[in-house]
């Protein structure tokens, strides 16, 4: 299954995500003389790099989440990247200049107020998932740590992250109300 994700709206078809796209990338190798602290150019390497990748599309790639587990993880991961992005320091290109009077854009707010905005909705997700699970949810989904990896940091026992993780997930569908 495939799944399409546009700004904040999931479910529309203009951006296509595909956990599995891999990109090959050309790595030029060389070593460092120690003596002359010359570099000694090496044949150039080719990597394949999973350009999506995250522990979550890697959870959902191989079948261990469900769409809908998917896409609750995926909207909590968008509210908190727009919660920590910062504002803008540069000229703001946006088609209607803010003013007001009978000339001035209707509903269009500020990166401050949309920021504080997906604050909110993040902080409320993440206050519906309670004690326990908010710890593996932002680590997993948000942190874009490993489960294994969060699981130790957690001081749980081996393999349980993953079902931990689920549990917040559905949590999560439910508060999102993502059939």
């Amino acid at each position: 299954m495939t799944q399409r994700i546009t700004g904040n709206k999931i479910g529309q078809d203009k951006k296509h995500i595909d956990p599995r796209e891999i990109k090959e990338h050309t790595m030029r190798g060389g070593q460092v003389d120690r003596l002359s602290k010359n570099v000694k150019p090496k044949s150039n390497r080719s990597v394949s790099v999973n350009v999506g990748e995250s522990p979550l599309s890697w959870l959902y790639a191989h079948k261990h989440l469900s769409e809908r587990q998917f896409l609750a993880g995926e909207k909590l991961r968008i509210a908190y990247e727009r919660a920590v992005i910062g504002t803008n320091i540069t000229m703001s290109w946006n088609p209607m200049p803010p003013s007001k009077g009978r000339r001035a854009a209707l509903g269009q707010m500020d990166q401050s107020e949309s920021r504080l905005n997906a604050k909110q909705r993040f902080d409320d997700a993440i206050a519906c998932l309670g004690d326990g699970l908010e710890d593996v949810a932002w680590r997993v989904i948000c942190n874009c740590e490993s489960v294994s990896s969060a699981e130790k940091a957690l001081g749980w026992p081996t393999r349980s992250g993953k079902l931990v993780l689920k549990l917040a997930l559905d949590r999560l569908a439910n508060h999102y109300r993502i059939a």
